[in-house]
Formats: structure tokens, C-alpha cells, sequence
């Protein structure tokens, strides 16, 4: 089971550790398209007036968003591994499954062994970003694509042993996500407080459980009590199309819009008070039965 705290704490600490790694290669003359691309994009924000900071101010906030990048992908990987959402693991896993992972990385550096750790974390968010139900986390929009060698390869390697570290005192992970409900509240719970200034600066508060219970049971269930999950609006002429049940009826799904969506919850838990079928769809595409 996931230990929020425990969690929490070691992954604040490792995260000033990725953030030195990406501040040395920010400056590096041994990788200086790094640099590079960092202030040419830093001109542009200035340009189109993004950005009112000086160079090393926005390059701060730049170096934070994307170590939390590299740390959280590296987490939801594992909630995904640890619950057997994917198979096979490719980073670690509960039992036997950290072997298997370790095998999977063996096997990688076999067909590319010029390669890095960093290379190898990023086949895995390849891998993911292809499938419908891990697109939106690891596709475009995941900072990590916006300079993905800005990560040394030793520094990928210890973010790796990070998440494989074992107790000495058990033989267990020190870090295990297993969840038999997969509850993905942590993971916003993380983000919101992995960095404190982060957090501060652009104000990273999820929405309280109790707020948001309140808010769904004067909102969405009223909603589905009186539309339903599904709204019929009548017969059509012009044969089976899209939407259309065999009676030639147009169905029209139940859709709801979260203007101010964080993390998500608000989502997930409509998906799950109204919307079963739906949830297990989140899933249906990756490479599992479940």
C-alpha cells in the first residue's frame, strides 16, 4: 500500500537532486543545445509577453516543472505497474515483478547499449504515450517532451534506483503502490505538494473531499436524476449512423465540464458516482485484462 507521508517526504528530497542535475546541464558547455534551446524559448516568452521574470527567475520555474515531471511520470508508472495495469514492469513492482522489471531493463541495454537510463525511461513514456489511456500524461503536454535531454543519464539512473530502493529490513520496496481501489488521489496530493515553492507561487490546492462531495451531490445528481446517463432525442431517417442505437435512435452520452479542472477528481468522481462503465474505459486500451 501507498505511504502518502513516507512517500511525500523522500521524493521532496530527491526532487532538489534532479533539480541540481537539469540546473548543471542548464549551463553545461557539454551539452549546449540545452542552453540553448532553454533561452531561445525563454525569448520567445519574453516576446509574446509570457513572461515579465529575468532569464535565471524563469529558468528556476522551468528547472522545477519539468524535475517534477521526470518524478511524477516515474510515480504514475508505477501506480500502473504495481496494480498490474501494464504489464509487463519495466521499472519495478511487489514481488517477483521487480525482478521482471529488472529483466526488461537487462534486455533493453542488450538492443541499445550506447543508450542511457534517461533513454530508457523515456521508451517506457513512449510506450504509454501511444495508448489512449495514458496519452494526455504522457503525450505532448508532459513537460519532460519539451527538452527530454535535458536529464543526464546518471541522473536518470538514480531517479531509477530511487523507485527500485529496497528496505533492508524487510526486502520489500520501500515504496509500494498498490491499491486495490486504485484511488489516484495521492497523485494530486503529490503534485500540489512536492515542491513548496512551487505551491506557492502558483497556488497548487487541490479541492478538499468534502468540498467536492458537496459540490457533486447538488450538482451531478440532480443532473443525472432528471437527463439520466443517456438522452434520447428521437428517431432517425437517415440509417445507423454514429450515436445511433439499432432502432435508429440517436443517444446522446451524459457530459460534464469542469472549467477550473486540476487534477481531476471532480472527473474521476462523477466517472465513478454515475458513470461506471466509463471508468473501466479509462483502461480498456492498455495492454491488460483488468
Amino acid at each position: 500500500m501507498i505511504n502518502r507521508q513516507a512517500l511525500l517526504a523522500d521524493l521532496q528530497k530527491f526532487l532538489q537532486r534532479i533539480e541540481a542535475d537539469l540546473l548543471e546541464r542548464s549551463e553545461s558547455t557539454e551539452v549546449p543545445e540545452v542552453p540553448a534551446a532553454l533561452h531561445a524559448e525563454y525569448e520567445k516568452a519574453a516576446d509574446a509577453e509570457r513572461t515579465a521574470q529575468n532569464y535565471e527567475d524563469w529558468r528556476t520555474d522551468t528547472i522545477t516543472q519539468a524535475a517534477a515531471a521526470w518524478v511524477l511520470s516515474c510515480v504514475f508508472v508505477r501506480f500502473l505497474e504495481d496494480n498490474a495495469i501494464i504489464d509487463p514492469p519495466k521499472i519495478a513492482g511487489p514481488g517477483d515483478r521487480l525482478s521482471r522489471a529488472r529483466d526488461e531493463h537487462e534486455l533493453y541495454f542488450r538492443s541499445h547499449p550506447q543508450h542511457t537510463d534517461r533513454e530508457y525511461l523515456l521508451s517506457i513514456f513512449g510506450e504509454l504515450a501511444k495508448l489512449p489511456g495514458t496519452r494526455g500524461i504522457f503525450g505532448e503536454h508532459n513537460a519532460i517532451n519539451d527538452l527530454p535531454k535535458w536529464l543526464s543519464g546518471d541522473a536518470a539512473g538514480e531517479l531509477l534506483n530511487f523507485f527500485q530502493k529496497i528496505d533492508a529490513s524487510t526486502g520489500d520496496l520501500v515504496h509500494d503502490f498498490t491499491d486495490p481501489n486504485w484511488d489516484t488521489r495521492f497523485l494530486g496530493d503529490l503534485y500540489q505538494d512536492l515542491s513548496e515553492a512551487a505551491r506557492k507561487k502558483f497556488a497548487l490546492l487541490q479541492t478538499p473531499d468534502f468540498v467536492e462531495e458537496f459540490i457533486l451531490d447538488r450538482t451531478l445528481e440532480p443532473a443525472l436524476d432528471e437527463f439520466g446517463l443517456e438522452q434520447d432525442l428521437g428517431n432517425s431517417n437517415h440509417g445507423k449512423l454514429p450515436g445511433f442505437d439499432d432502432r435508429n435512435t440517436l443517444r446522446i452520452p451524459f457530459k460534464m465540464i469542469d472549467p477550473a479542472c486540476g487534477s481531476g477528481h471532480f472527473l474521476l468522481a462523477y466517472l465513478i458516482a454515475g458513470n461506471v462503465k466509463n471508468q473501466e474505459q479509462i483502461f480498456e486500451s492498455l495492454p491488460n485484462e483488468r
